[in-house]
């Protein structure tokens, strides 16, 4: 019987994050991972010519306000599948607010890692060290991601690292 990978640690043995890929860089289709089938299944497809620019899913062992495991996106160079566990180092998030409908603003921030055998990434500490427009292609990635549905993104910013760990750490299921 397969397992719930939602009810996972979100931490391996040697303290990497584990990062449960539910849509692949490259994918136009957003992927949600549904529990009570323990399978991979397409949420919504992304507006036209929209895809994944890297690995997006999510920390197993976390419950965000949305009701959802808090969202992760891994930066590598590879492209991987659904499903695939990646354990990374966390370089920061950005801080998002989400409005769904005409629902109270809630915090849907992103968390943004990175594989631990990731090497082009390796001296990298923070998120905020990206290049700006590296940084400034994914903030607008998460804006056009959302546009096409009733959800509107206020983007706040980008956390540190150790925000980013207290941030995981006070959103444990």
């Amino acid at each position: 019987m397969k397992r719930d990978l939602t009810k996972l640690a979100p931490h391996d043995d040697e303290g990497a994050l584990r990062v449960i890929v539910e849509s692949p860089r490259g994918s136009s289709s957003k992927l949600a991972y549904d529990p009570t089938s323990r399978l991979f299944a397409v949420s919504r497809e992304l507006p036209l010519g929209v895809a994944y620019p890297f690995d997006w899913g999510f920390i197993p062992g976390t419950l965000g306000a949305d009701g959802d495991p808090l969202d992760v996106m891994a930066l590598h160079q590879a492209r991987t599948y659904p499903g695939v566990l990646l354990p990374c180092r966390i370089l920061g998030m950005v801080e998002v607010v989400q409005r769904e409908g005409r629902g109270k603003p809630q915090v849907n921030n992103r968390i943004i890692a990175t594989p631990h055998w990731h090497r082009p990434l390796a001296k990298l500490m923070e998120a905020r060290d990206l290049p700006l427009p590296a940084r400034h292609q994914i903030e607008q990635f998460f804006i056009v991601a959302a546009a096409m549905t009733d959800k509107r993104l206020a983007l706040k910013g980008w956390a540190t690292r150790l925000a980013t760990e207290r941030f995981i750490a006070a959103n444990l299921a």
